[in-house]
């Protein structure tokens, strides 16, 4: 095989990796649960935010509606508001609306929305414009007016909450009276230094009937315009469920679309993520809700679960408890709120080989302190794992090319006839005890480590707006100069002089266009990932350097 052949393989890699990206984005399988989803026999209206889901309190909702006209398509219309809460911690600033107690706008206070704005946070939800994203909590019962769902209205003794200097958490009270004796306080409870807030319902049934009703937890989310979306680099924005049995799955919009969820999940989650961060919302441990999805027309789709039904006798109190994450996906943070929440740091496949590379890389960048040199420290270190492989590919390699001259002469000897050359250089290497395969192997077993790091870099939130050194001020977007494409560009071009020149024109053409095509790729890339590509060049050029030159020096010896 042609020494060329080695490089087309890293090339081809990486290609495939930008093909399997583009059909993820654009024509990706719809990924849903092991059990079949429930479709509707009739669908809801745009009006209708409620589920389908198997309880009867929410099909006799959903009924009751059945009936309303569908709004025309259009831009969707705003979310209906009440009173606003404004709630502040050392990591969120939030909004609370009075209206069903949904939250309706997250800021991460920790992650500003730009370098060049680091006094404006970064905002997870919203229920304003063309994106929303809010989160919603409520309880159902076979009499709606005995429960207050996302519909009703809250009464609040304040309108703003701020946790004090020396308090470790904050609760946030609001209260519903309904009219045949059920009262239900629902209180948010914030703790410091955590993402995760405590979302409880109280029911005092003050009533002469015993009540009966479900919790219900879900998101609403509107489908991401072209404009959220990168041309360059795929990632996933969409629902996601847990469960034990069948671990994480995506609930892609489109999914939705075709068919609803309907599930019963024990110790499971249900959440909606995107590039770097997530809102997720964990029930009760050791009870099986139901999970379900909705894409009414024109309106943000939904995604929740629905809790076992509870009876609350006449005179007595109950309690539903659940909690709701919203933050950045800090796997440190995730592996201890919820079994399998960090999977929502997405490593695909290989995320058995990305794991361990993040663990290495995190520790390194404990020790130093800078992401760019952590990322640098880590390929070196691979490429020292790697090194006995790389010896072989480039042996190898330095072989091959200390026979071009007497392949060029058998080529010259034998012309068309491509059968007798063939034979010839079998010989040839035979004689010479050189492996035309020895090349590709070790560079094969390489490429799920490349892979694996490439999603690591690309996922991890650490990386987000991480200083390197000079102009790279944030590893997770391009190079602003273009200088680390255009140096990846010049690596591979010199690792091409080390090799010697494919024989056959076209594959020639196309060995020297590869530098290029890859700079354009690159130009785009986060800059972390182009710093590793040239570290990872330089040290495989110094490495190819050095074993050439050996084995040309051994080779020119006399015998």
């Amino acid at each position: 095989m042609d020494n060329q052949r080695i490089i087309l393989f890293f090339a081809l890699s990486f290609v495939l990796l930008m093909l399997w990206q583009a059909w993820q984005r654009d024509f990706g399988e719809h990924e849903t649960t092991s059990q079949p989803a429930t479709a509707n026999e009739s669908p809801a209206p745009a009006s209708s935010d409620v589920p389908v889901s198997p309880p009867d309190e929410i099909q006799t909702m959903t009924e009751q509606t059945a009936s309303t006209p569908e709004t025309p398509a259009g831009p969707p219309e705003a979310l209906k508001s009440a009173q606003r809460i404004h709630v502040v911690t050392d990591l969120l600033d939030v909004e609370i609306d009075t209206l069903g107690g949904d939250l309706r706008q997250a800021d991460l206070i920790e992650y500003p929305v730009s370098r060049d704005s680091p006094n404006v946070p970064f905002q997870l939800m919203q229920d304003k414009g063309q994106h929303i994203f809010i989160a919603q909590s409520g309880l159902l019962s076979q009499q709606r007016q005995q429960a207050p769902d996302h519909h009703a209205r809250y009464s609040a003794e304040r309108t703003e909450y701020r946790l004090a200097n020396a308090a470790q958490q904050l609760t946030v009270p609001l209260k519903w009276t309904g009219p045949s004796g059920i009262s239900v306080i629902k209180t948010f409870t914030f703790h410091r230094n955590s993402y995760v807030i405590d979302v409880a319902h109280e029911v005092h049934n003050d009533s002469t009937a015993a009540w009966k009703g479900h919790q219900y937890n879900q998101f609403q989310r509107s489908k991401p315009g072209e404009d959220e979306k990168s041309r360059f680099i795929y990632t996933y924005t969409g629902g996601v469920i847990y469960s034990e049995e069948d671990k994480y799955q995506k609930i892609k919009f489109d999914a939705m679309e075709d068919k609803d969820l309907s599930r019963d999940i024990k110790n499971g989650w249900a959440a909606m993520i995107q590039h770097y961060f997530l809102s997720a919302w964990i029930p009760s441990r050791d009870q099986e809700d139901h999970y379900y999805s909705k894409a009414p027309a024109d309106r943000p789709y939904i995604l929740g679960l629905v809790s076992p039904e509870v009876t609350i006798n006449a005179g007595d109190s109950g309690n539903f408890q659940s909690r709701i994450y919203i933050g950045p996906k800090e796997q440190h943070r995730l592996e201890k709120v919820a079994p399998g929440l960090k999977l929502t740091v997405d490593y695909g496949v290989l995320t058995v080989i990305a794991q361990p590379l993040f663990w290495l890389l995190e520790k390194i960048h404990g020790l130093i302190g800078n992401w760019g040199w952590s990322i640098i420290i880590l390929t070196l270190i691979i490429k020292l794992a790697f090194y006995k492989l790389s010896e072989t590919s480039y042996k190898s390699m330095a072989n091959m090319r200390r026979m071009q001259p007497k392949i060029q002469s058998l080529r010259e000897r034998y012309g068309d006839d491509r059968q007798r050359m063939s034979q010839a250089m079998m010989e040839m290497y035979k004689k010479e005890k050189i492996n035309p395969l020895g090349g590709c192997l070790p560079i094969l077993v390489q490429i799920p480590v490349f892979i694996s790091l490439y999603w690591v870099l690309l996922e991890s939130v650490e990386l987000r707006q991480a200083p390197f050194m000079f102009w790279i001020n944030d590893l997770s977007v391009k190079d602003p100069y273009y200088i680390l494409p255009l140096l990846m560009g010049a690596t591979m071009f010199l690792q091409q002089q080390l090799n010697p020149a494919p024989p056959d024109p076209i594959q020639a053409k196309v060995m020297k266009m590869l530098p290029i095509i890859f700079t354009a790729f690159f130009a785009f890339f986060p800059s972390g990932l182009v710093l590793y590509w040239v570290a990872n060049s330089m040290l495989s050029i110094l490495q190819q350097w050095y074993i050439t030159r050996r084995i040309e020096k051994a080779a020119a010896k006399p015998t």
